[in-house]
């Protein structure tokens, strides 16, 4: 696989990629709904609530993690998860000026 030239590209570019491709996925989706569904932290109820393995699970809550997406606090020996406030406000900044950039004419 070829290496990805992001130096080319702006850096709102490379972090709203970043973060679609963390979201890219239908379990890491379900995954945020059920934190969003919460209002709170989630440690250890998203076995029980989506039916994946833990280990499925931890992996999904890695990539969204590495993106910025969601922050985890340590209580004991649990991780538990939110979603970060400032990355998802600036996602939703970056999607909705993405979407507002096309202006819907009929040009096909």
């Amino acid at each position: 696989m070829g290496l990805t030239k992001t130096e080319i590209f702006t850096e709102e570019q490379n972090r709203l990629a970043t973060m679609l491709k963390a979201l890219a996925h239908p379990a890491r989706i379900a995954i945020l709904q059920q934190i969003i569904k919460a209002n709170a932290c989630i440690c250890g109820q998203l076995v029980d609530e989506l039916g994946l393995a833990q280990a499925t699970i931890s992996q999904h809550l890695k990539e969204l993690k590495n993106a910025g997406i969601i922050q985890g606090t340590i209580e004991g020996v649990t991780v538990c998860y939110c979603i970060e406030p400032k990355a998802w406000k600036l996602l939703q900044k970056d999607l909705s000026i993405f979407f507002k950039s096309f202006d819907v004419k009929n040009c096909c």
